[in-house]
């Protein structure tokens, strides 16, 4: 055992402690965060529009403060990005993350100096739990890949810009900069075909413990080594590789393939960190679902998503909330974004401590029939029926078919990219379908009611989702396929990549 991971185990339960503590005290936190924002953020222009100076109570905030999405938000971030001072927080933010979105286009969202420590602490204290519950710390000796955006940052009203994972490189502490991996001048490569290729070059022969990314990502990276070594697993290239800590979609659809690849299980840890702030991670190894991180500088409302299209949906605080429903995210934070919904849905299900599971996007559903169909039910109906047939998927998306051109009745069409085609695909679809209407009783309904036939699945080529989100400009980094659009926007370019 080296020097860092003997040092990293007495921290590492320094800092436990202090996560469950913060756990124990959730709500009273809650309270008291929601208190300062408003404080802080009293003379700044948002503060003086929407009459924080007055503002007592939980019910007085909602009363005052709408909740809205970016595009609504718009004018304060242009305000933002033309460098005013004052807007959404005091002075200017440290940075603009940009992201794309699916309706708006380019988002730069603000991120203070009082946030980015909650950004940078987050990741090291979900990798500091795993420490302090497992005993181990040996992969700090090693190499740590992190699969990210470029670091190369450019500068927006005067403030600097870039992805949010390429912002973080310039905070990853000094003493892990020495087994960081891949070098600068490799990850600061735009194309992500060209960067990928650099990495495995770069990586191929080094003492890999860690890596960090998004899953579809790392299974190309995996892909590539693979074909490097000649076939041979990712253990065989990389012996000691023992941990992947992840984030941005769910694993479990390519969990099978990526273990695979490696050639045996390997310890994960699940993240959800956001442009907007650091919202949970994985703080155990033995307890389903994610630590909802209630002491890092924002403040948390949820509504049950089937009021979030309603003029006034229904505002709940963290004590208000239920187990086993689904809730659209709403935050108000310390880079100064008040009543923003963030678009994701999760569900409790713990609240000694609140542990959440992420079920998809409030707006990536099918529900051309009222039947609402969300990511996490897809995703079980294909996780459950891939294990049943022994095959993997690479990636997938779903999208209705409302006017059939054969003619007939609507259905759900999927497209999916397999590693292995099942040996009878009929049978493999039926039982995708039959797991989604387990899962969804509306989709079930509208099935035995005839208005809908069951799921169609449409075979794609090998590679076709990484030439699709290619051709969209979209190819690594943070970005990910939408698994569900209510329109045929993504579904009619996939079109020609059916094999």
């Amino acid at each position: 055992m080296g020097i860092k991971s003997l040092l990293a185990i007495p921290f590492a339960k320094f800092i436990y402690r202090k996560v469950k503590q913060d756990a124990a005290r959730a709500e009273f936190t809650q309270r008291q965060i929601l208190d300062e924002l408003i404080n802080k953020a009293a003379n700044t222009l948002f503060g003086s529009d929407h009459n924080f100076a007055a503002i007592d109570s939980y019910d007085a905030f909602k009363k005052q403060v709408p909740v809205r999405d970016y595009e609504a938000l718009r004018p304060y971030f242009d305000r933002l990005t033309q460098g005013e001072e004052n807007i959404l927080w005091p002075g200017k933010p440290l940075y603009f993350a940009k992201t794309s979105g699916t309706t708006s286009g380019v988002k730069y969202i603000p991120i203070t100096r009082d946030a980015i420590p909650y950004h940078i602490n987050s990741a090291r204290n979900a990798l500091l739990c795993y420490i302090a519950q497992t005993g181990n710390a040996s992969f700090v000796d090693g190499k740590l890949i992190f699969l990210s955006g470029s670091p190369v940052l450019d500068k927006k009203g005067g403030v600097l810009t870039g992805r949010l994972s390429g912002i973080v490189n310039h905070h990853v502490p000094a003493y892990l900069r020495k087994n960081q991996m891949p070098s600068y001048k490799t990850n600061c490569i735009d194309d992500w075909e060209e960067k990928v290729e650099k990495i495995v070059e770069e990586t191929f022969t080094q003492n890999m413990t860690l890596i960090s990314g998004i899953p579809p990502w790392v299974q190309m990276y995996f892909d590539k080594l693979s074909i490097k070594a000649g076939g041979k697993t990712i253990k065989h290239i990389f012996p000691k590789l023992q941990l992947f800590v992840y984030g941005g979609v769910n694993y479990e659809p390519y969990r099978s393939k990526i273990e695979q690849i490696i050639g045996s299980q390997i310890d994960t840890i699940e993240t959800y960190p956001a442009s907007e702030g650091f919202i949970a991670y994985q703080d155990s190894q033995n307890e389903e679902g994610l630590l909802l991180l209630t002491n890092n500088g924002m403040f948390y409302e949820f509504i049950p998503t089937e009021t979030y299209f309603d003029d006034k949906p229904v505002r709940l605080r963290l004590e208000e909330v239920e187990l086993n429903k689904n809730y659209a995210l709403v935050l108000n934070t310390n880079s100064g974004l008040f009543g923003y919904s963030i678009g994701d849905t999760l569900k409790f299900i713990s609240k000694n401590p609140y542990r959440i599971l992420v079920t998809g996007r409030i707006k990536h559903f099918i529900s051309a029939f009222g039947e609402h169909v969300i990511g996490e039910e897809v995703d079980y109906a294909l996780t459950y029926a891939a294990s049943q047939h022994g095959i993997n998927v690479t990636e997938f998306t779903v999208a209705p078919q409302v006017n059939p051109p054969e003619g007939g009745l609507p259905f759900h069409q999927w497209f999916i990219e397999f590693e292995n085609l099942p040996e009878n695909l009929t049978a493999f679809a039926a039982d995708v379908d039959a797991a989604l209407q387990q899962k969804n009783i509306y989709y079930k309904d509208l099935i035995s009611g005839g208005i809908l036939s069951p799921l169609v699945i449409s075979t794609l080529k090998k590679n076709s989702f990484i030439q699709y989100m290619k051709s969209e400009g979209k190819l690594g980094g943070q970005n990910k396929v939408p698994r569900l659009s209510n329109s045929r926007e993504i579904a009619d370019k996939l079109i020609p990549y059916i094999a």
